[in-house]
């Protein structure tokens, strides 16, 4: 009955063959309105969110948390953007930005060339953005995943052949159940996951192996986007 409810959304299709379907709002939000969301775990409930909320630390990861706590709903450490970030063949690429520590740049005088600039003639705003190791996911003595600007996290963190953005470009699969998936372009047999494939409280994200093989994943690396009013609403309950 329920997938008989849902009507497909004319010409939508992100990142793979499983089309956008018109009761994803969040989906939609995200990807296409570039509103931040929630990005909530399949399994267990959980959100991401940033180790470190601070605007200045890029040295640090993500985790999977289990209770939003003041702190981090004040900071915005619970919402993250999926923006666009170019073309992987004629899969759309994205970035995994925090709306933690997010910094807006001053603007600068109308002779001047500022990169970045936003439709309105403004910068665009900094954010923190999910880079992945050089060496993952065998990379099993160093956190595969850091939280920080291109020019601010660590070497191996940073792109190869001198783009400093490969490491930090995602494909980014709608799944048949509705949630999405985070494929890296720099190693596409791995995925976004936890650490020993463990979806517990306060666990550390990972770049994991992804023996499904596909796209897609597990549910262990599947999460929902859910608009911030949609917290603590099930997922598939959310008909707006």
């Amino acid at each position: 009955m329920y997938t008989q409810e849902r009507t497909a959304m004319a010409n939508l299709v992100v990142g793979g063959p499983v089309a956008v379907n018109s009761y994803d709002n969040a989906i939609v939000a995200a990807l296409v309105e570039n509103r931040p969301v929630m990005l909530v775990h399949a399994f267990n409930g959980g959100f991401l969110r940033p180790v470190d909320l601070k605007e200045s630390v890029h040295d640090k990861g993500v985790k999977l948390a289990t209770t939003l706590d003041p702190d981090t709903k004040e900071a915005k450490g619970h919402l993250w953007y999926v923006t666009p970030g170019g073309f992987f063949g004629q899969r759309p690429l994205y970035f995994l930005e925090s709306a933690a520590g997010q910094v807006t740049p001053k603007p600068v005088d109308p002779a001047g060339t500022a990169a970045g600039r936003g439709d309105d003639g403004t910068p665009k705003p900094q954010r923190r953005r999910i880079s992945v190791h050089q060496d993952a996911p065998k990379a099993a003595t160093a956190d595969t995943v850091q939280l920080g600007l291109p020019d601010k996290v660590g070497d191996k963190w940073r792109g190869r052949n001198g783009a400093p953005e490969d490491t930090q470009l995602w494909v980014v699969t709608v799944t048949p159940w509705g949630g999405i998936t985070f494929v890296p372009i720099t190693h596409p047999d791995a995925i976004l996951g936890f650490k020993d494939h463990a979806v517990t409280p306060e666990n550390e994200v990972r770049l994991t192996y992804n023996w499904g093989g596909d796209f897609t994943g597990t549910i262990i690396n599947t999460f929902y986007p859910r608009l911030p009013n949609e917290w603590n609403v099930p997922y598939h309950h959310v008909f707006t």
